[in-house]
């Protein structure tokens, strides 16, 4: 018997050995199966680059002479720059601050406010707190720490320039997404020169490059999932090709160029070329270009699957191509055409090189155009940016978006930059600014999580910013002093993106302070009926409002110029929280307002800013389902078929679990489901009695205990007052269903802002005539929400602010 016993937990031993290895095999695959495919999502730019360094670093600043020296002072400041900052900042650093799998300034913008009050998006109010914010478990806050966290959150105009450093960071990707694409394809394009005259070379390379531009473009309405199948091939024999360019060049030209790649040469070259060496920093900086995407696209991948697509292969095919490059240069100085990268091509390769340069090139502008889309999207989610109609391309791949007028915008003015530029220098000034304020952005975010996020010592976050922010400021301050031959487009494209979002953004608040001071009470609801004259006709009447608590103003307006509304009425906030994704079964948040008999609800609905909204029907649907569902398991009536609470209560609320009412009555759900991440508590909601978060209907059994605290008597589902709740659920269940046959009604705010008398001439002008154009021009509430016209009801507003 013993022997058998001991012969049963060894080979249950081996058996979980080989599960654990299995799974580890099984991980190991998942990991380099998602290394493979983020080859074509997230380093086509990084990898194309080497098309255009050289060419732009000895445009005009500096030139390379016989001594080599220039030439490789270069190469030594694109290995380090490559080192540093893609590699040791992102990779190792940056990639780490995520918020909770998902990346970009946004990422840490939403991280540091969930850790500290700094927040002054519309949709984060005091009034929102308790409804819009994930409160998370942080390890105790050291002393220097909870310092810094006081500092930011105790002065208010540090909140605003954090807001204006983000939205600054947004604005450079998007003019990235712009000068991006006319870079790429113009240099991958260039590589003609070397098969054409001057002149043809001058009238062919544009056209060509246009028409490239122009269907690439014409092709994202497609979506990124329908094309995407050759992304990662395509780049992958890039960098192979690259790869091995780079080390026949070596081994051919200059099998010394190595010794380069001591940093002694950089000062070698700086004191050497002085003035034109610093200014020539504005054309290095481009090998860097795309390593913002390891971060941005993050959420489509693991941290593991990037940090080893880069480290094994981009990175050492990205050295290797560089140093091929000089070695090619260091023996070729007084021969024409030598800069292109083309030049150092074996001319038997040429054709097949340029084919998959071009495809390349296309592969890296689709990935920063995606991802022009993605942060357009995340900035109008949170209020910072006004509506546009964003479309859906792939129901299984989450994030795969498209924006028809951002599309046709970038398209034409990354033509008119490719037309007014002519050159890859200008395009790369321009690009260049561009992507060191991105970096410079991220730089100082990150430096914030270290101390707020991950409760480092404020010495560590002061050292990440001092070290590589004086790499990156000694790279701006390159490209700046190049504003006059084309740093000026990003910086100008940007200070009109931010005026355009800090004035919707502003605007959006004052109209949320407006509707917060002149909500109705909840005493004026319930006064309605036949008295006064108003009707309740049959459906379901579903109002928008921004508000959580009280009866918005524009529902107000319409009872008053239309003395009826329905008989069953739903106050609906959609609300945008300060993480990525909410699940769906978190993402509803349904109580009463008034009494039972009154059948008014309210409903809060809680998206993530990479969230995908729902259209009018689904939602309509899942609202009634949620709707239903909370008045199966409501536990708050008394025996007289009245709400139990006031018209206010204090309670403490949670996704799943124990729900505790304010008159001591509670109701405990039972069934198997995960922890909860979500934990939602407020003191004071006015209007808002027995709110009840609650799970989707399954198809499985749930028990369902009514209790009453120490001093009242406990009821497991067969007191007396759950005996009468019975036939009343049912009955407002009938109505419900019976509503929802009738039909929908939305009833919209149609708004209009103007600034009080007495305002401020910039206040005047934002407010009465920047945002109102923008208002009117932009997509409407209606269309945003899919609502369809035969059910829309829009009332007018004059917001005076």
């Amino acid at each position: 018997m013993d022997l058998d016993c001991r012969k049963f937990w060894t080979c249950s031993n081996k058996q979980k050995q080989q599960h654990q290895q299995k799974k580890k095999k099984e991980s190991w695959k998942t990991t380099l199966l998602l290394a493979y495919q983020s080859l074509g999502v997230v380093y086509g730019d990084l990898g194309i680059s080497p098309l255009y360094v050289y060419q732009s670093t000895f445009a005009e600043d500096i030139h390379h002479s016989e001594t080599n020296e220039e030439i490789f002072g270069v190469l030594s400041f694109v290995f380090w720059t490559l080192t540093l900052v893609p590699l040791f900042k992102y990779v190792f650093i940056v990639l780490r601050a995520d918020d909770n799998g998902e990346g970009g300034t946004f990422a840490l913008y939403s991280s540091i406010c969930r850790h500290a009050k700094v927040s002054i998006l519309p949709n984060h109010q005091v009034a929102d707190e308790a409804l819009s914010t994930y409160k998370l478990e942080h390890p105790p806050e050291k002393k220097n720490t909870s310092r810094v966290k006081k500092l930011l959150e105790n002065h208010k105009f540090l909140h605003t320039a954090l807001l204006i450093l983000v939205l600054l960071g947004t604005c450079m990707v998007i003019g990235d997404g712009l000068l991006t694409p006319a870079i790429s394809v113009f240099s991958a394009v260039s590589g003609l020169e070397l098969s054409m005259s001057k002149n043809q070379h001058q009238y062919a390379v544009i056209p060509i490059t246009c028409f490239i531009l122009v269907c690439l473009f014409a092709l994202q309405h497609y979506g990124t999932h329908k094309v995407g199948f050759f992304f990662a091939p395509v780049v992958l024999a890039w960098l192979l090709c690259i790869s091995a360019l780079g080390l026949y060049n070596i081994i051919q030209w200059n099998p010394r160029v190595y010794e380069a790649l001591s940093p002694y040469y950089m000062f070698k070259f700086l004191k050497k070329t002085r003035k034109g060496g610093w200014m020539s920093l504005g054309g290095i900086l481009l090998c860097i270009t795309g390593s913002e995407a390891m971060f941005a696209d993050l959420g489509h991948f693991s941290y593991t699957a990037i940090q080893v697509a880069f480290t094994f292969l981009v990175y050492p095919s990205l050295i290797l191509a560089y140093m091929g490059q000089a070695a090619y240069l260091s023996k070729h100085h007084h021969s024409t055409h030598k800069i292109s990268y083309y030049a150092s091509v074996p001319e038997s390769l040429r054709w097949p090189v340029l084919v998959i340069a071009i495809l390349a090139s296309v592969v890296g502008s689709q990935a920063i155009i995606s991802g022009t889309f993605s942060i357009i999207n995340q900035s109008q989610s949170l209020g910072c940016f006004p509506r546009v109609k964003v479309i859906h391309t792939s129901d299984k791949i989450h994030g795969q978006i498209y924006i028809p007028e951002i599309n046709w915008i970038l398209m034409i003015l990354c033509i008119a930059v490719t037309i007014g530029f002519r050159d890859v220098k200008h395009l790369g000034n321009a690009s260049g600014l561009a992507v060191m304020a991105v970096m410079l952005v991220t730089t100082c975010l990150t430096s914030l999580v270290i101390v707020l996020c991950w409760n480092k010592p404020p010495i560590l976050a002061l050292a990440f910013l001092l070290f590589f922010g004086s790499v990156e400021l000694l790279y701006f301050s390159a490209s700046v002093i190049k504003f006059r031959e084309g740093a000026w487009l990003p910086i100008l494209l940007a200070l009109f993106l931010v005026t355009i979002m800090f004035v919707w953004h502003y605007a959006t608040i004052k109209k949320y302070e407006y509707d917060l001071h002149n909500k109705v009470s909840l005493e004026w609801l319930l006064a309605l009926g036949p008295s006064l004259g108003i009707a309740r006709v049959p459906g379901i009447g579903v109002v928008f409002t921004n508000l959580t608590s009280g009866i918005p103003a524009n529902f107000s307006r319409f009872v008053t110029n239309l003395p009826a509304f329905h008989r069953v009425l739903v106050f609906v906030c959609v609300k945008s929280v300060p993480v990525p994704y909410v699940p769906p079964a978190e993402r509803y948040l349904v109580g009463r307002v008034g009494p039972m008999a009154h059948r008014s609800y309210r409903c809060i609905v809680r998206y993530g800013y990479r969230d995908v909204h729902q259209d009018v029907d689904s939602f309509e649907t899942q609202l009634v389902e949620k709707l239903a569902d909370f008045i199966r398991y409501d536990c708050g009536v008394d025996d007289g078929g009245k709400q139990s609470s006031g018209s206010a209560s204090e309670c403490r609320l949670a996704v799943i679990g124990m729900v505790s009412l304010s008159n001591g009555l509670n109701c405990e759900i039972e069934e198997n489901l995960q922890p909860a991440s979500v934990s939602v508590e407020f003191t004071t909601v006015e209007s808002v009695t027995d709110l009840i978060e609650m799970e989707p209907v399954q198809n499985k059994q749930r028990r369902v205990r009514y209790f009453l605290d120490d001093e009242s008597e406990e009821c497991d589902g067969q007191s007396s007052s759950s005996k009468k709740e019975v036939p009343l659920q049912e009955e407002e269940l009938r109505e419900l269903y019976a509503a929802q046959q009738a039909g929908t009604a939305f009833i919209l705010g149609h708004s209009h802002v103007k600034a009080k008398q007495g305002s401020s001439f910039l206040k005047r002008l934002a407010l009465n005539y920047g945002y109102n154009f923008l208002s009117r021009n932009c997509r409407g509430t209606d269309v945003a929400l899919k609502v369809p016209p035969v059910s829309l009801l829009e009332v007018g507003m004059v917001y005076v602010v």
